[in-house]
């Protein structure tokens, strides 16, 4: 197994561009593209292709990439963007995209970091700086805030957004897209949400439909990872593993690689084994809470932690909020048959 595999991109997610593009965006190419199906993919050269041709027919400048994004529809982020709209929080979406970003594109990675009573959504591209435009950065981003808005309200602010790249155009735009103070030349593209905004419960929404679009996007995910990724590879492993006592020898050994060149591509791919690992364990210990009854005594070491207070400490990272709380939050909102 080999990272020659290039990161590919959904058709779905380029047709939500053109279209975009063609209601607002500024670009005039609102055609349909050379895919069959909105669930076909395409070699992320091809998506870089794409948006040559929407910058250079647009009229709205370095902001392209911006509008463009703010006008993504749920259909254009395929089986993410039906999940997202199922989530009961922002916490939840943003844990979805997390692990099923790749659905989208591969060229870029999702992150939930909670640190001082916020939170922080990045993205970071894994393909070279000269090979993505930062308008592309920018629609993600814009994408994401928006994708936020489905489910708290269009009203909705983030407290900041920060992008890694240099400002190209006017400050307006940005302001009136996100309402908030928006950063240049910063360490990392994110958006930074108050926990209390994370954490809010939507009033109305659907846990079983919700259960239904991530088991379907687990199938993508299993299937898009069986094409190449070291880190798919990886995942696959972790997913079947006792964590207890996983180290990156058992995967490097499977993919037959050393553990050297298996840190080197996970690297190149955007991610690590220790991301991996958090998210594996992440993961496992919500399927426990939310499908057993066993104490935390005896979920911590089935999640490769040493212990109860270890399980706390970690669960309360993930998801803000222990575990138990978790586990009596979710069966109070799954119905009962």
């Amino acid at each position: 197994m080999s990272t020659a595999e290039p990161p590919s991109v959904t058709a779905s997610y380029a047709h939500a561009v053109l279209s975009a593009s063609a209601r607002g965006g500024g670009g005039g190419g609102g055609g349909s593209g050379p895919w069959a199906l909105p669930t076909d993919r395409l070699e992320y050269g091809e998506m870089r292709a794409l948006w040559d041709g929407v910058l250079a027919a647009g009229d709205a400048g370095p902001h392209t990439g911006l509008l463009v994004g703010d006008l993504i529809r749920p259909d254009g982020l395929h089986i993410l963007g039906h999940l997202i709209l199922t989530c009961a929080s922002l916490a939840e979406a943003a844990e979805a995209a997390e692990r099923y970003h790749p659905l989208v594109s591969q060229a870029g990675t999702v992150t939930l970091e909670r640190q001082g009573g916020v939170g922080r959504i990045g993205y970071r591209p894994t393909v070279g700086p000269s090979a993505m435009h930062p308008q592309q950065v920018e629609a993600v981003v814009s994408s994401m805030v928006r994708a936020a808005r489905w489910i708290v309200g269009d009203d909705w602010t983030p407290l900041t957004v920060s992008f890694a790249h240099a400002r190209a155009g006017a400050a307006e735009p940005y302001a009136r897209v996100f309402g908030c103070a928006v950063a240049f030349d910063a360490a990392e593209n994110a958006i930074t949400v108050a926990d209390a905004d994370l954490d809010r419960r939507r009033p109305v929404h659907d846990p079983v439909l919700n259960a239904l679009h991530r088991a379907y996007a687990d199938r993508l995910l299993a299937r898009l990872s069986a094409a190449g990724t070291v880190a798919g590879g990886v995942r696959r492993w972790l997913d079947r593993a006792t964590l207890e006592d996983a180290s990156p020898e058992g995967p490097a050994r499977q993919l037959n690689l050393s553990v050297r060149s298996l840190r080197r591509a996970l690297h190149t791919e955007g991610t690590s084994w220790r991301a991996l690992l958090d998210a594996a364990r992440r993961a496992r210990a919500r399927r426990l809470l939310e499908t057993t009854d066993l104490p935390l005594d005896r979920i911590a070491p089935l999640v490769g932690l040493s212990g109860a207070t270890a399980l706390v400490r970690a669960f309360t990272r993930w998801e803000g909020l222990p575990p138990g709380a978790y586990r009596s939050r979710f069966r109070a909102d799954t119905p009962r048959c």
